[in-house]
């Protein structure tokens, strides 16, 4: 039988791969709210757009698919994080509660991330649609206004990234 110090059990908890899981689950949850959003406001004002010009439909599906790339951030870091989190190995625990927390920000930090991307891109994509039917000049503005608001959930990827590599 292993015997553990109560220094090293002190540095273990049994909560911890609680927090390493829900850190997985609101990077994928919070991201996926947002590109929900993103999709549905964008698509509202991609159909106003197709009732009077459905010439512009094809080219005004861009926030649609900028919107889905934030869902794809949290599912990145929902696995990476799902797989490094682990439970009693060889009688011992495994998983710190510094890797818990962690993981747990690195999970916040993507999904909150993704989510304020996602209600930019969809407040933003709508009026691209409504307003590049009036006046078409305004299309490249409003695509360099949502690369700028994908980047918010790019900055999550990375710091949670960063945060899971440190777990």
């Amino acid at each position: 039988m292993t015997v553990i110090s109560p220094e090293t059990l002190a540095r273990f908890s049994a909560d911890s791969p609680l927090f390493g899981f829900m850190g997985a689950a609101i990077a994928l949850i919070f991201s996926n709210i947002g590109a929900a959003y993103g999709t549905g406001k964008s698509g509202m004002g991609i159909s106003a757009l197709g009732v009077t010009k459905p010439e512009l439909v094809m080219k005004s599906i861009v926030p649609v698919v900028m919107a889905g790339v934030l869902g794809i951030y949290g599912l990145i870091i929902a696995v990476i994080i799902a797989n490094a989190v682990t439970g009693v190995e060889a009688g011992m625990p495994s998983y710190s509660q510094f890797s818990a927390m962690a993981h747990f920000g690195g999970g916040l930090a993507c999904g909150l991330s993704g989510l304020a991307a996602g209600m930019a891109i969809g407040i933003v994509g709508d009026g691209m649609a409504r307003a590049a039917a009036e006046q078409p000049k305004l299309f490249v503005g409003m695509v360099l206004i949502l690369i700028f608001a994908e980047a918010l959930g790019l900055y999550g990827l990375i710091v949670g990234l960063i945060l899971a590599s440190k777990a």
